[in-house]
């Protein structure tokens, strides 16, 4: 008789496994866990006699792994609805961003807001995301753009976890726009970061890994080569915005840092493909941006099966271009609008969106030894989370354990 603190029993499991083909199916399945680890996740005609302190029936339900989105800025001051209404009467997001929109007009509202209040204000984010069964978040910086306002929104970020069950990782995201005393001044502004910014952000450890967008408007592939120089030498991974609205080659670059991910992706092409493939990156993509912005052109989906890459999905949850805090609904865009499988978009917001994040040993799957965040459902096949809009049919959520 094996103890455990507690036992989900009558589910059917979709489990994501790689050591099972698809979405790791099983009819009959039990998951027992004990100290929030999964301790035996399978058939049930397999399965140990466990003596449980407590016993769920799921009534035929459908278990996964707990939801992950592993691309959000969810911590910002103010909102950008003015902005959608410029890009509605024809404005693109590059001229709202030269006239100092885009991300400078969150970076002014960031900077003024205090760190709890920028706590505050992300809870019902954060909220909406968890009601749709998400277990674990990235949380971007990249809205305060010097050294006490880019601290105050990391810390801000880790305080959501005080707050709520939910695993949070933070990503230095510093080297998103020049600030206003920088105009101009895209070198310095790098150098900037790489001696005072970083350093502090590292000492601190508030950031997980360190982020960058490589754009025609964000920063040069050299530019960025240096900061994910500085990061490594400090010990911390690096992912990046890359080829979102052109083709800097930054995909490349970054695989050849071992890029945790590169993301967006639209302008990716052959040589970015072939080198994430040889680093591991893993290609997240991000159709909230790409439906909201109107982005006529989908990342190379096909290539990137062709070569095996990891496909991950993220909400990108930002005020600016994709104000979206659904994962569901990430991934019925994704369906739609990249032509993605019903198993590419759940394992893209379970297994490889903490591929993503450099967790998937701790998190993603149904397995013995992963962390038990488990998210139960109300369908008759997992089919049905990719193919509903605005409908979210969670039973349970659990995080740890609980």
């Amino acid at each position: 008789m094996v103890r455990c603190d507690r036992l989900w029993r009558n589910a059917r499991l979709a489990s994501l496994a790689p050591s099972r083909a698809g979405l790791g199916e099983i009819a009959d399945g039990v998951i027992a866990a004990s100290a929030g680890q999964i301790l035996y996740a399978g058939e049930a005609a397999e399965a140990p006699a466990f003596d449980a302190v407590e016993t769920m029936d799921c009534e035929g339900r459908w278990i996964t792994p707990g939801l992950i989105d592993c691309h959000t800025h969810l911590v910002y001051g103010g909102d950008r609805a003015q902005e959608f209404e410029l890009r509605l009467a024809g404005a693109s997001y590059e001229a709202i961003a030269r006239a100092g929109g885009g991300i400078i007009s969150t970076v002014k509202a960031t900077r003024a807001a205090s760190q709890e209040a920028l706590t505050a204000s992300a809870l019902p984010r954060l909220d909406a995301l968890m009601a749709e069964g998400v277990t674990t978040i990235e949380i971007k910086s990249g809205y305060g753009l010097s050294l006490e306002a880019e601290l105050k929104q990391l810390r801000a970020a880790r305080a959501l976890a005080d707050h709520r069950d939910i695993s949070v990782c933070t990503t230095f995201l510093g080297a998103h726009a020049l600030p206003p005393e920088f105009a101009g001044q895209a070198d310095a502004y790098i150098d900037h970061i790489i001696e005072v910014i970083l350093p502090a952000v590292a000492a601190e450890g508030l950031a997980d890994a360190v982020d960058a967008f490589c754009e025609g408007i964000g920063f040069s592939n050299a530019q960025t080569a240096r900061l994910f120089a500085a990061a490594k030498a400090l010990g911390l991974p690096v992912k990046l915005h890359a080829e979102q609205l052109s083709n800097l080659h930054g995909a490349e670059m970054a695989a050849g840092f071992g890029a945790l991910s590169a993301d967006h992706l639209e302008y990716l092409d052959a040589a970015g493909v072939e080198a994430m493939a040889r680093a591991g990156t893993v290609a997240t993509l991000l159709p909230g941006a790409f439906y909201f912005v109107r982005e006529t052109q989908a990342p190379p989906i096909a290539a990137l099966r062709r070569a095996g890459v990891a496909i991950a999905l993220a909400s990108d949850s930002n005020p600016g271009t994709s104000p979206l805090t659904s994962l569901l609904l990430a991934m019925n865009m994704g369906a739609t609008l990249f032509r993605l499988t019903v198993e590419e978009c759940l394992a893209g917001v379970t297994r490889e969106a903490a591929r993503a994040l450099g967790r998937l040993e701790i998190t993603g799957t149904l397995e013995a030894g992963k962390a038990c965040d488990l998210a139960i459902w109300d369908i008759e096949r997992p089919a049905e989370l990719v193919y509903r809009m605005g409908f979210n049919p969670l039973h349970a959520r659990v995080w740890r354990g609980q």
